[in-house]
């Protein structure tokens, strides 16, 4: 079992920044993605960003290109979004996720452990 816990979320400005964090613990043998995806009220969830823990290469989502950056700590046990030039389409709940990997590095479907999200509101 793999376990993520997300934190960091929070209200701000539009065009202010925020950076999430999701702390990684248990067995993360053979789950080599790291992601981040976000949920808005009547919407799908969406992918955001993407990282390899093997060779920390980043992938984003058209909608995070530019703005946000995904990373993660040396050990693999945290992965952080730091999310600049927010706009109010950005308000969702962020989730953290782990997994093997599906039919390419944003697909949900290679992601089998989730967190319980973390809450980014931006407003005036």
């Amino acid at each position: 079992q793999v376990r993520l816990v997300e934190s960091g979320g929070g209200s701000v400005q539009p065009g202010g920044s925020l950076r999430l964090s999701c702390e990684v613990s248990g067995n993360t043998y053979g789950n080599n993605l790291r992601g981040w995806f976000r949920q808005a009220p009547g919407k799908e969830r969406e992918a955001v960003a993407a990282i390899y823990t093997d060779s920390d290469s980043p992938f984003y989502a058209d909608s995070a290109k530019g703005r946000f950056t995904i990373s993660q700590a040396n050990a693999r046990d945290k992965v952080y979004l730091q999310m600049n030039r927010l706009k109010s389409e950005d308000t969702a709940m962020y989730y953290c996720a782990a997994g093997p990997g599906g039919s390419h590095v944003l697909a949900q479907e290679g992601y089998k452990f989730w967190g319980q999200g973390t809450q980014v509101t931006v407003s005036s």
